[in-house]
């Protein structure tokens, strides 16, 4: 479904992604672990077109979409779920998720999506004309996520979606993107929380400044003893 070829990304001087290349097969979660500053979000910046890459090639569905714009790509069904949720503070729930739609046209099945992510986050129904920036961080991320899936992704890119998250809420957070992958929507995923990413999923990518330095099955990688020192605290 994605390849991405041999790209480097340059934020000024700065050469952000080194060479990067991998792939995401139809049906997969993959994640992408690494440190902070590893280069993880410019990654997804990179797919999702927000970033163009100085030399290398991004194919999506077996089309070219290296320096392709932001909307363009959108409209393919490569949506981004943003690091630190950006929902919009000063509007309603509602009005969030119609957002997520505003390039669609097809109104009846807009509404039969949003009555979708309700039914998957009844909190959100609650509070849907409530402003989103009075909600708290847990029900933020079910916004943003709620918003990513009303343009109907084939693709999702997750950027730290447990970031910030108490305990609990993580696991319901990677409870929901399972039952996503389940339901047919493939999934990129960028988590710090290493330990969590590598159960939910298929293959794993882990990326130290800008260079890909593993790759494998996630279960296999989570039994690797580097792993587990670098990123699993050690057990």
């Amino acid at each position: 479904m994605l390849k991405v070829e041999d790209i480097n990304v340059y934020y000024g001087a700065i050469h952000a992604l080194q060479g990067v290349s991998l792939e995401v097969l139809e049906g997969e979660i993959v994640t992408l672990i690494g440190a902070n500053g590893a280069g993880k979000s410019t990654l997804l910046k990179t797919l999702s077109g927000l970033l163009k890459p100085k030399t290398g090639d991004i194919k999506f569905l077996g089309k070219s979409i290296a320096g392709q714009s932001a909307t363009s790509i959108v409209m393919q069904g490569l949506i981004h779920c943003p690091e630190g949720r950006r929902v919009f503070a000063n509007m309603t729930v509602e009005e969030n998720l119609e957002l997520g739609a505003y390039l669609r046209k097809d109104h009846q099945e807009i509404k039969k999506d949003m009555e979708g992510v309700y039914e998957r986050f009844p909190r959100l129904l609650e509070r849907k004309k409530q402003q989103s920036g009075t909600l708290s961080g847990g029900e933020q991320q079910m916004l943003a996520i709620g918003r990513a899936l009303m343009s109907r992704p084939k693709l999702l890119l997750l950027d730290e979606p447990s970031m910030g998250l108490a305990p609990l809420l993580v696991q319901d957070i990677f409870r929901t993107v399972e039952e996503i992958n389940k339901q047919g929507t493939t999934v990129l995923l960028v988590e710090q929380n290493a330990n969590q990413a590598l159960k939910i999923a298929h293959r794993a990518y882990v990326l130290e400044t800008g260079n890909i330095v593993l790759s494998g099955n996630a279960a296999e990688l989570s039994q690797s003893e580097e792993i587990k020192a670098a990123y699993l605290g050690g057990h």
